[in-house]
């Protein structure tokens, strides 16, 4: 089973730059995008052999998470709390499968974590993006802790270590990189979770998932990894490979996933 998590940075602009071409290629199960910034799926997206469902926040043009799967989800949550809601930022589908005479389920989180910049870009909106941090991670710890397999995927908005952006040093404090947020990810991980390509990838620099448009920050690789695929205990176990594919372009991000036996 292929599993990938994509920003795409405006559905709408994605599918002018191939992006129902690559979805159809992509030999993915399952594909998790964020930050749709669209009230409904374009035709272009709506490919036979394909479920898919589009959660949109009430501003327009704005967040907005997206599921495509070639396989029907036997439930789909999307509601986590109000203030949260409005910005459409999480899908919680359930995959199940016949397995010896009963089901294994598969639990896949799709979200969109805030950006804690704020509209002066002071930080301001850090508050509200933990939150929701806390709010994702009570939604499913007690599953993880009963043994659930279930993969956390998305733009996290967050870097956790030095490794993990070209340019430590001028960022921290910029939301993204601040001692809090890193903090928020160490809990998750020391609480069970497990960074699946940080994890296959241990100790390697330079693997990023989004950079900056200006100054030709991806022909230079100055980057940041801020999207993750986070594993509980019996969901890492079944991972084989987890891959970030940064030669794929039409957004600020690439596409990063894994593949489960």
């Amino acid at each position: 089973m292929r599993v990938i998590s994509w920003n795409v940075n405006g559905i709408r602009a994605a599918c002018k730059k191939g992006f129902a071409a690559w979805l159809d290629a992509s030999g993915a199960d399952v594909v998790g995008i964020q930050e749709s910034r669209a009230d409904e799926l374009p035709d272009e997206v709506r490919l036979p052999g394909w479920h898919s469902v589009l959660t949109a926040g009430q501003r327009k043009g704005y967040s907005g998470v997206a599921l495509f799967s070639r396989r029907p989800w036997s439930s789909l949550e999307t509601e986590l709390a109000p203030e949260f809601d409005v910005e459409g930022r999480l899908q919680i589908a359930t995959f199940q499968k016949a397995v010896d005479g009963g089901t294994r389920d598969l639990v896949v989180a799709n979200g969109y974590f805030p950006n804690g910049n704020g509209l002066e870009r002071d930080n301001s909106r850090i508050p509200y993006k933990l939150a929701f941090y806390n709010a994702v991670f009570d939604r499913l710890e007690a599953r993880r802790q009963g043994g659930a397999a279930i993969l956390v995927m998305g733009d996290f908005n967050t870097a956790h270590e030095a490794i993990d952006l070209a340019r430590p040093k001028d960022n921290v404090k910029t939301s993204g990189f601040t001692p809090e947020e890193r903090a928020e990810l160490d809990r998750w991980l020391k609480n069970g979770w497990v960074d699946t390509f940080r994890a296959a990838h241990p100790g390697q620099p330079g693997h990023y998932s989004w950079w900056s448009q200006r100054g030709g920050a991806r022909a230079k690789n100055v980057g940041w990894r801020i999207d993750y695929v986070l594993a509980s205990e019996a969901a890492a176990r079944c991972v084989e490979r987890a891959f970030i594919d940064n030669d794929v372009l039409g957004s600020d991000h690439c596409p990063i996933g894994v593949e489960l036996r």
